[in-house]
């Protein structure tokens, strides 16, 4: 069955989503994190049922998060996805906390040197903002380039987490 919580945060209510799991902490894999208007963002779907327990854990890890108590998640995910957007988001969470990265060097490290645009279709697509960092992927100039969740949203975080261009 899916589950799905609301958790307020700094950069607006986040829409977590998951499926019941025996080996979750909590009894739930994560699917989905998202922001209100977010490009393919999460909507709560009929049959969908709210159970604020089942996501404690990860509620826990996100205030954390944002209190700056924590700079990393623990959560079971449910591998949806391409094995190339696989491939991208294993890149993606390899980066660090308070640094950013640029779209060329997630494609080196995804195993696709010359996939720049895909890369950027796959990080687009990427269903757990925040959990999973897309918002530290800039432009190769360091500028900051698109974020499912709006710009401003992906500043808030990058500057809470007191990130350095890359370079």
């Amino acid at each position: 069955m899916t589950l799905y919580t609301t958790v307020d945060s700094p950069v607006g209510a986040l829409l977590l989503v998951g499926e019941e799991s025996a080996t979750a902490a909590g009894g739930v894999a994560l699917a989905s994190v998202s922001l209100p208007g977010q490009k393919r963002g999460a909507v709560v779907q009929e049959g969908w049922r709210r159970d604020d327990a089942a996501f404690g854990e990860v509620s826990a890890q996100l205030r954390a998060y944002f209190a700056g108590e924590a700079t990393g998640f623990d959560v079971e995910c449910t591998p949806r996805g391409t094995d190339f957007q696989r491939r991208v988001w294993a890149a993606l969470e390899a980066v660090p906390y308070g640094t950013t990265t640029t779209y060329t060097t997630i494609a080196v490290a995804a195993g696709s040197p010359g996939a720049m645009r895909a890369v950027g279709a796959a990080i687009g697509a990427n269903p757990l903002l925040i959990v999973r960092p897309c918002h530290r992927v800039v432009g190769a100039d360091g500028s900051l380039t698109g974020y499912a969740g709006g710009l401003p949203a992906k500043q808030h975080l990058l500057a809470h987490e007191g990130a350095r261009p890359a370079g």
